[in-house]
């Protein structure tokens, strides 16, 4: 079995780290829906408090595909800012940051198929942020940034598939997408609500101020 599917299992909920695949009745989560090295019948036991908050990082850290470091900068420099933050919910900030990235972006607008694909295009410099390459998937973007494919890129195969699967896909609301064109722009923020992340994010930041 996929170790991404067994990711879903250990968290007990589909993070969709294999794009179509998590749509379809293949998809572990609908067969074995229990964690693995378990049984149907066999009961998990109890989580400890840290336990738990260990286990919404994971849920939110495996979600965005980032690595341990990577994951506890972001939870770091909303930590470092929280005092500063009285009006606006860290939790809202932080998904702000995560979705804010080149990578997500490119998931987002329907540009590939899961994260991972996103953040390998990006590596192989098939995208343009404003007109320029870019080939760094954690560039943090801002509105009014605009994301389109690089011209030698469009002979590849993730673009020429494009066309068909972007007629019935709708972007989220913060994003515009250009079906003709195969470029989106951001015109405005993600929240909290419109995200639906997979965890408690309160308890991502207990777990990291311990």
């Amino acid at each position: 079995m996929d170790a991404k599917c067994k990711i879903c299992r250990r968290n007990q909920r589909k993070l969709f780290l294999k794009g179509e695949k998590c749509f379809s009745p293949k998809c572990p989560m609908i067969q074995k829906a229990y964690a693995p090295g378990m049984t149907a019948k066999k009961r998990r036991k109890a989580l400890s408090e840290y336990g738990k908050e260990l286990m919404e990082k994971q849920k939110l850290k495996n979600w965005y595909g980032l690595r341990e470091r990577q994951f506890r900068k972001y939870v770091d420099k909303v930590l470092e800012k929280s005092h500063m933050l009285e009006d606006i919910n860290p939790a809202e900030i932080l998904i702000r940051f995560l979705e804010s990235r080149l990578d997500n972006v490119v998931f987002r607008l329907g540009l590939a198929i899961n994260r991972k694909h996103a953040r390998q295009l990006v590596n192989h410099g098939f995208f343009l942020v404003n007109g320029k390459t870019v080939d760094i998937p954690s560039i943090q973007l801002k509105t009014g940034d605009k994301v389109s494919f690089r011209d030698n890129a469009k002979k590849k195969v993730p673009y020429t598939q494009l066309e068909i699967k972007l007629k019935k896909y709708e972007a989220p609301s913060w994003l515009k997408l250009d079906k003709k064109a195969i470029q989106g722009e951001i015109v405005g923020l993600p929240t909290l609500e419109e995200v639906s992340p997979p965890a408690e994010i309160s308890s991502i930041f207990e777990f990291y101020s311990r």
